[in-house]
């Protein structure tokens, strides 16, 4: 009891103990608001990105024959419009891509025409429904939005669900309609995606304001102590020792003078002002970095789909042609690459290979590798040797290169029906091939200039016949180049092994050999350089006599 008593006639610890008080209200009232608004923009962030992926997704049904899906009929289209969904279910990273039609009389109900499953991305349970699968809506929630949509009061619709209640993780669901060639809504396409990230990342955001109001509040408390003791305390003590002194002495002592200041409420207040105004930027500037990090995360996401998109990624490519198989693959260093691959027909008997690799990495990169792509593939579809191919896309890039980047390209054409190749190199890795069912070997050969280095740059075309059973493997020097732990480079050695452990079987297993073993060299060091493959086997009719390699000077 004496102690209390003595806190409570103590003017220091009484002031202090309002002032921390006053603090800790200001904390929680700080940290409601920091919440609901990192909440809000994380909630707009989520709902503007999967609103692009939903749109993206509805721009493949054809809205026209949903019933049609339903009684089992357009069954060739159908699968086709299935398995790209399946596609974009996985690259999109997102748990459910579905298309629902639903009962307009109440919007009570709805039928499933597809459905697409991803339960990899966040450890989920879902199955998948069957065609035609009827299912009762819901609440009343949804039965509103599928309603708005319907009567196209509005375009999208979104509903979070961060606690479902059904043993499901924390998801939000956007939909968008499925228009006819009329304009009229005939189903819903619907997106479930996973918000583990915003609800995992609460804690620690509100952890760390908790940090910064405890941090404040110490220096608060250290500043009032000192600013008690030398304003109040010690004022008073020279009073009280004086007043002793002239009891005692009973002689005039020296003048106190001015001994203390009244504005103490007033410096308080501006001590509170200045670390309310901290505080609330202080927390500006978290959600904002906070915001800004997952729109540069969606944003290089979507441009990763993009990019990947622009490559040829279904295998085989051309199930109807026998005469070859071939199989590719590119993995970016980032999120995107400046790597790149194509194959295409120009015409039903010749088959144009690019692989190419852009001095470039990250956007940048990607962006060059873009319109050389495009570049390469227009104009090879115009006819024309690799060599004249070439030298077109270095001046149309040498025109408006301000950034100075190049590119190095190897662009053959097979003559499928014969095996018959020409092609042309500007400064890009050589070739490999396997002949006769021995060994894969490196061609060695002079190359050109890179493409976009300098204007009026003439290539060479070069010949090579391919027989029955033959390969040809294609690369972009992030293979060679694969770096250990200990900067120590895979090599062109190591890769000529590694496609000689299988060299017979078929190029998809030969591409897994040389990854496999790249895995296996570098190890846990971060990749350094896009790693981009491509290997063929010609399986035409009868091979036709003639030179292996022979030169043909354009």
């Amino acid at each position: 009891m004496e102690i209390i008593k003595k806190i409570r006639s103590n003017m220091k610890a009484n002031v202090i103990g309002g002032l921390i008080s006053i603090i800790l209200l200001f904390a929680i009232v700080v940290c409601i608001i920091g919440y609901n608004n990192f909440t809000d923009a994380f909630k707009d962030e989520y709902t503007s990105v999967t609103h692009h992926m939903a749109d993206s997704a509805a721009s493949l049904v054809n809205g026209d024959h949903i019933d049609q899906y339903l009684a089992g009929e357009e069954q060739e289209e159908y699968d086709a419009t299935k398995s790209r969904m399946d596609i974009i279910c996985q690259r999109m990273n997102v748990s459910l891509i579905y298309v629902i039609k639903v009962d307009t009389s109440d919007y009570g109900r709805f039928e499933s025409v597809f459905n697409s499953v991803n339960n990899s991305v966040d450890d989920s349970e879902y199955t998948e429904w069957e065609v035609g699968h009827k299912r009762n809506t819901t609440n009343e929630e949804y039965s509103e939005k599928y309603k708005a949509i319907y009567k196209q009061q509005s375009e999208c619709e979104t509903v979070f669900r961060t606690d479902p209640g059904d043993g499901s993780h924390p998801h939000m669901t956007t939909m968008v309609p499925v228009k006819n060639s009329e304009g009229k809504v005939t189903a819903l396409l619907c997106v479930q995606r996973p918000i583990r990230e915003m609800v995992d990342a609460t804690l620690p955001y509100l952890l760390t304001i908790f940090i910064g109001v405890a941090l404040i509040e110490i220096l608060v408390c250290i500043l009032a102590s000192r600013f008690i003791s030398t304003s109040i305390i010690k004022p008073v003590e020279k009073v009280s020792k004086e007043a002793s002194r002239f009891a005692k002495e009973n002689t005039k002592g020296e003048p106190l003078g001015e001994i203390s200041k009244y504005d103490v409420l007033e410096n308080l207040a501006g001590s509170i002002d200045f670390m309310e105004t901290e505080m609330t930027r202080y927390i500006e500037n978290l959600t904002a970095v906070t915001a800004e990090r997952e729109r540069m995360g969606a944003e290089l996401s979507i441009a990763a789909q993009i990019q990947n998109d622009a490559l040829p990624a279904v295998f085989p490519p051309f199930p109807d042609r026998h005469e070859f198989d071939i199989y590719a693959s590119m993995d970016p260093a980032r999120g995107v690459g400046g790597d790149f691959y194509n194959f295409f027909f120009i015409d039903d008997d010749h088959l144009a290979l690019v692989m190419a690799d852009v001095s470039g990495k990250g956007i940048p990169g990607a962006l060059f590798m873009m319109e050389t792509n495009i570049l390469i593939t227009e104009r090879t579809q115009m006819g024309g040797t690799p060599a004249e191919i070439l030298s077109f896309v270095n001046d149309r890039q040498c025109e408006s290169n301000k950034a100075e980047m190049f590119v190095t390209v190897w662009l053959g054409i097979l003559e499928v029906s014969t095996g018959h190749l020409i092609y042309a190199n500007a400064g890009h890795e050589d070739h490999t091939v396997y002949r006769n069912n021995q060994v894969f070997e490196i061609v060695k050969e002079k190359h050109g200039f890179v493409v976009g280095g300098m204007e009026g740059v003439q290539y060479k075309n070069f010949e090579m016949q391919l027989n029955r059973g033959d390969k040809l493997f294609l690369y972009t020097d992030g293979v060679p180049e694969a770096t250990d732990k200990n900067d120590k480079m895979f090599g062109t050695g190591r890769m000529t092994d590694a496609l000689n452990i299988e060299p017979a079987a078929g190029p998809e297993q030969i591409l897994k050999n040389v990854r496999q073993a790249v895995d296996e060299f570098v190890g846990e060091a971060e990749p350094f350089d896009d790693l981009t493959m491509m290997c063929l086997e010609y399986r035409g009719p009868e091979s036709k006599a003639g030179p292996d390699e022979k030169i043909m000077n354009n």
